[in-house]
């Protein structure tokens, strides 16, 4: 790439969670898809296998083998996907997959081979999200162009966990400049 050339800018960056403690940097992603995988022979992408950690519990290292192949994350022109190539669920949160005006977290559960469209452009535009700290889950600012993805393991109203940061292995998606 020549120095006069554009720098493409990142679309999101991919932060790796086991409970409430971060592993490893924040991953950019710059192609419009990547894997995250804990075993993919001769994969490319985030691989969450190589990230050390030293106190691991008997639960995230469980977890962490049931990742598998994770998940494929696209780019498209209406919005970001994620592919399940895991042979275990994985759950997801979303600001564009909460009902309007319901007070409680939806998480939906997602199975091995099937897809969902994790974030919606159109939808996003739309919403206007109050921060309101009873509807808070997880580190940091609530944070509206934000995706939470937790491998084998859901949380929720619906489920034991009530928070991801109660789930072993999560990831959170924090898109950039989403258009």
């Amino acid at each position: 790439m020549s120095p006069d050339a554009p720098k493409q800018s990142h679309w999101c960056n991919v932060a790796y969670w086991e409970h409430r403690t971060r592993v490893g940097r924040l991953y950019a992603v710059y192609d419009h898809s990547v894997s995250i995988f804990y075993d993919l022979p001769q994969g490319t992408g985030f691989c969450l296998g190589q990230l050390s950690l030293e106190q691991r519990s008997s639960t995230v290292q469980r977890t962490r083998g049931k990742i598998g192949f994770g998940i494929l994350l696209s780019k498209e022109p209406d919005g970001v996907w994620a592919y399940n190539r895991s042979e275990h669920p994985i759950f997801v949160n979303s600001p564009t997959l909460d009902i309007p005006n319901c007070r409680s977290l939806v998480v939906r559960k997602v199975m091995p081979g099937y897809s969902i469209k994790v974030f919606d452009y159109d939808r996003s535009c739309l919403l206007q999200h109050a921060a309101d700290p009873e509807y808070l889950d997880g580190p940091g600012p609530y944070d509206p162009n934000s995706v939470r993805i937790s491998f084998a393991k859901g949380w929720g109203p619906c489920y034991s966990r009530q928070f991801i940061t109660s789930c072993p292995c999560w990831l959170e998606i924090l898109l950039s400049n989403h258009r």
